[in-house]
C-alpha cells in the first residue's frame, strides 16, 4: 500500500507530546512507519529551539524541526540553526505600547534568539512551573538588551482569546498576535508564522504543500493548516483550528496522531472528512 503523504508535519504540544512530555510507544511506531514508507516527519512548535531540543533528541530524531512558531528551522542531527528570524525590538516596543494603552498593564516574557536563547521572564508573568527553564528578570528593560524571536503577554485579567483579539486590534500591522496554548499569547515578526516555517523546510527536503498532512491543536496551527494539503485536528484542540480542521482525530492523550496514520498505512487513503 502506498502511503499518500511525503510530509507528516506535527505540533508538540498537545498534539505529539501527552500531558507529561512523552510520546507515546504507539504513536512512535507509527511515525517510523510512515517515514519507512517513504515520509518524512517534521516537527513545528512554537517552542524555540533550546526548549524543543530534548525533546527532539529523546525522539532520536535527527531531521529538520521549525521552531519558534516558524522563526527558526534547525537541524535536529547537527544541532544546528539553518534559518534564524529575529523580531524587530522598536517595533515590538510601539506594538506593546499601543496594547498597553487599550488593555492596561501586561505582564511580559521573552524569547532570546539563538542555540542557547534564554526565555526572560519579567515581574508578574506567570510560567508553568518545573517544565522548561527560564531566567527571571527583576527590570524587564533586560528583556530588550539582545535579540529575540517572541515576547509574551499576559493579562491580569483577561483570557487567552480575550487578549489576543484585543492585541491583535490594537497593533494593526506592526506584528502578528498568536495564541498558542493556555496562557500562551505572543507578539512575532509581521508576516510570520508556522507555515512560513514549514514551507521553508519543505524546500530544504524538496515537499511541496500538496504533499503534506499536518497535525495540531491551537489557533497558531491555524496558517500551517491552510499551507498543507491535509490538516488534522486533535479532540483536544481549540475551536477555532477544528473549524478549519479537515479531518478531527483522537486527543493527544489516546494517540490521535497514530489514529490517522495507522488508517493511511493500512488504506492508503484519507477517512472520509468531518
Amino acid at each position: 500500500m502506498t502511503f499518500p503523504f511525503k510530509l507528516v508535519a506535527t505540533d508538540l504540544d498537545g498534539t505529539l507530546l501527552r500531558g507529561d512530555e512523552t510520546v507515546s510507544e504507539r504513536t512512535r511506531e507509527a511515525l517510523a512507519a510512515a517515514t519507512a514508507a517513504g515520509a518524512a516527519h517534521i516537527v513545528v512548535t512554537g517552542r524555540s529551539v533550546p526548549w524543543t531540543r530534548h525533546i527532539l533528541d529523546d525522539l532520536g530524531y535527527d531531521g529538520l524541526a521549525v521552531c519558534g512558531q516558524g522563526a527558526q528551522v534547525y537541524h535536529a542531527g547537527e544541532h544546528k540553526l539553518l534559518t534564524s528570524l529575529t523580531l524587530d525590538r522598536q517595533l515590538a516596543g510601539l506594538a506593546l505600547s499601543k496594547v498597553e494603552a487599550e488593555v492596561g498593564p501586561l505582564a511580559l516574557a521573552a524569547s532570546r534568539d539563538g542555540l542557547e536563547g534564554e526565555v526572560l521572564v519579567g515581574p508578574g508573568y506567570q510560567v508553568h512551573e518545573g517544565r522548561l527553564p527560564y531566567v527571571f528578570v527583576e527590570d524587564a528593560s533586560e528583556m530588550w538588551a539582545a535579540p529575540l524571536n517572541k515576547v509574551y503577554l499576559q493579562h491580569p485579567e483577561l483570557d487567552d482569546d480575550a487578549l489576543a483579539t484585543a492585541a491583535r486590534s490594537a497593533v494593526g500591522n506592526l506584528v502578528d498576535v498568536v495564541m498558542a496554548g493556555p496562557g500562551v499569547v505572543e507578539i512575532l515578526p509581521l508576516g510570520l508564522s508556522k507555515a512560513t516555517g514549514l514551507s521553508l523546510a519543505a524546500r530544504r527536503l524538496g515537499v511541496k504543500a500538496a504533499d503534506t498532512i499536518a497535525f495540531g491543536d491551537m489557533p497558531n496551527d491555524i496558517p500551517m493548516f491552510g499551507w498543507a494539503q491535509h490538516g488534522v485536528a486533535m479532540a483536544n484542540a481549540h475551536d477555532a483550528l477544528k473549524a478549519v480542521a479537515h479531518e478531527i482525530t483522537a486527543s493527544n492523550e489516546h494517540d490521535g496522531i497514530a489514529v490517522v496514520l495507522e488508517e493511511l498505512l493500512r488504506t492508503g487513503s484519507l477517512a472520509a472528512p468531518h
